[in-house]
């Protein structure tokens, strides 16, 4: 489909480090991470209601 393969990801991945650092790196990972979450749950009809 798009035609990624290892060299392509490599760069992709040496970008991002420039731009953000490695000391950023796992905080962006957790919040991609919550959002894909969080979008999943949405596409679900899954609601965070807190029940007393």
């Amino acid at each position: 489909m798009f035609g990624l393969g290892f060299p392509e990801l490599l760069l992709i991945l040496f970008i991002v480090v420039l731009i953000f650092g490695t000391s950023r790196i796992p905080e962006l990972g957790k919040g991609l991470g919550e959002g894909i979450r969080n979008f999943k749950k949405g596409i679900k009809g899954e609601e965070n209601e807190k029940k007393p």
